[in-house]
């Protein structure tokens, strides 16, 4: 395991009979050092185990999910191995925002390649999720590389959605918690999406299209690509839910173009990470038998 010597271990606990563990490496697609978290499972001691991908939030890092959201107990009861990238590039010379807001720059990568400057060197993480990630994963790791699912929270959930609608050949199975379903139509993705890729949805209506879980479900009628099941879970006292995330035109956008989803909205619930620890071991089991 980790023969790659530009891999540099730089943390490990022990849990549920399976391994944390942290490591720092250079991204060639970054341009910059990058950190992940991946927990293996018991299971990863006596062979490749499948792989769920978790990608998270505005402002966090690698390391949210792995202490807040439980789910490494879940994970070692179905032999899944569970990776967190970092949701941004980090280090010097890379831009942040202007004004140090939290929505855009570091900690707020937003899964997209970026294309405009300063930003397009460095701010490409969609092919560091899609391509770059899962190889040196692949590459160093017990892990069967054809058994590959993906979710996340928030811009995180965006993420795991689009990249996951967009490849559906690459994924068993997608979930998300809380979406940004609809950037194109939010504050926090119109800033995102118009800094990264630049102008607006009008002038770039296409590349922006591609990192939008709406318009991607609406481009599903003339596609042949093959549905992936679908599991998102919204919390309704969610504080985000009517200005950012937009998930009833998801539910009305997915019905339209009879895109099987099932998207469950959960009363009570917020956007932290209660909730996603509550609901995590049924991701983790809806990931599981897709990846059986």
């Amino acid at each position: 395991m980790v023969q790659d010597s530009s891999v540099e271990q730089i943390g490990s606990n022990q849990s549920f009979g399976g391994r944390q563990l942290r490591y720092r490496h250079r991204s060639t697609v970054l341009d910059c050092d990058m950190t992940f978290s991946i927990y293996l499972p018991p299971q990863a001691e006596q062979g490749d185990v499948p792989v769920v991908y978790w990608l998270s939030g505005l402002t966090c890092t690698d390391e949210n999910f792995v202490t807040k959201a439980g789910a490494q107990q879940h994970a070692a009861a179905h032999g899944i191995a569970i990776v967190c990238p970092d949701t941004s590039p980090r280090g010097e010379g890379v831009p942040d925002d202007a004004e140090g807001a939290y929505d855009f720059g570091l900690g707020a990568g937003f899964y997209v390649n970026a294309t405009e400057s300063p930003w397009e060197k460095h701010y490409r993480m969609y092919d560091y999720v899609v391509d770059e990630l899962p190889a040196l994963i692949n590459a160093q790791f017990p892990i069967n590389g054809k058994k590959m699912s993906i979710t996340g929270h928030s811009m995180g959930g965006h993420g795991a959605l689009t990249i996951a609608l967009k490849n559906p050949e690459r994924y068993s199975s997608v979930s998300a918690f809380s979406p940004i379903c609809a950037p194109i139509q939010c504050p926090w993705g119109q800033k995102a999406l118009g800094q990264y890729i630049g102008g607006n949805s009008t002038d770039n209506h296409s590349e922006w299209a591609g990192y939008d879980t709406v318009e991607l479900v609406k481009a599903s009628l003339s596609s042949t690509k093959e549905s992936l099941p679908v599991l998102i879970d919204q919390g309704e006292s969610d504080n985000f839910l009517a200005e950012q995330l937009n998930t009833q035109l998801l539910v009305d956008t997915a019905a339209d173009a009879a895109f099987p989803m099932r998207i469950r909205l959960q009363p009570g619930y917020d956007h932290s990470y209660f909730f996603i620890a509550t609901f995590i071991e049924e991701h983790l089991r809806f990931h599981a038998d897709a990846l059986r």
